[in-house]
């Protein structure tokens, strides 16, 4: 029985010893290249991308829920001193600023939609409770 047991052993063994250096190998060529930072972008641009929109608590308005609305893009690098936003590619996700209702009801139709967006102004997102990475507080709706 021992015998049995220690030829199985060593038939393991040996199959562990010549298949580990190939998964190693495996594994090593299909290591992602390292990310690189996104596109430009400065103002005049256009930023095209998915529309999301999400109620939040205003906080200058005790509380009250308000729409904010969000651009899902490709990584964006931003104009200096902004540049990556401490990201690695830049920022992916873009809150635009509604400047007026109109503005607002403008883009509710838009939600879950791609959209255009010519951008005016652009920065990092810097207060807390933002959900976005960039910020766009001046822009304007782009016809397709």
């Amino acid at each position: 029985m021992t015998k049995l047991f220690a030829t199985r052993f060593a038939l393991v063994a040996t199959m562990l010893l010549l298949v580990t250096p190939a998964i190693a190998a495996q594994q090593e060529d299909e290591a992602p290249p390292p990310p690189k930072p996104g596109k430009p972008i400065s103002a005049g641009e256009v930023l095209s991308g998915e529309l999301n929109a999400m109620k939040i608590r205003d906080v200058k308005n005790a509380g009250k829920r308000i729409a904010m609305y969000q651009i899902t893009s490709e990584p964006r690098r931003l104009p200096a001193p902004n540049g990556l936003c401490d990201l690695e590619t830049g920022p992916e996700t873009f809150q635009l600023v509604t400047s007026s209702d109109a503005q607002a009801s403008q883009l509710k139709s838009f939600v879950g939609k791609e959209i255009s967006v010519k951008v005016d102004e652009i920065t990092c997102a810097s207060d807390p409770g933002q959900m976005s990475e960039a910020v766009v507080t001046k822009w304007s709706l782009v016809k397709k």
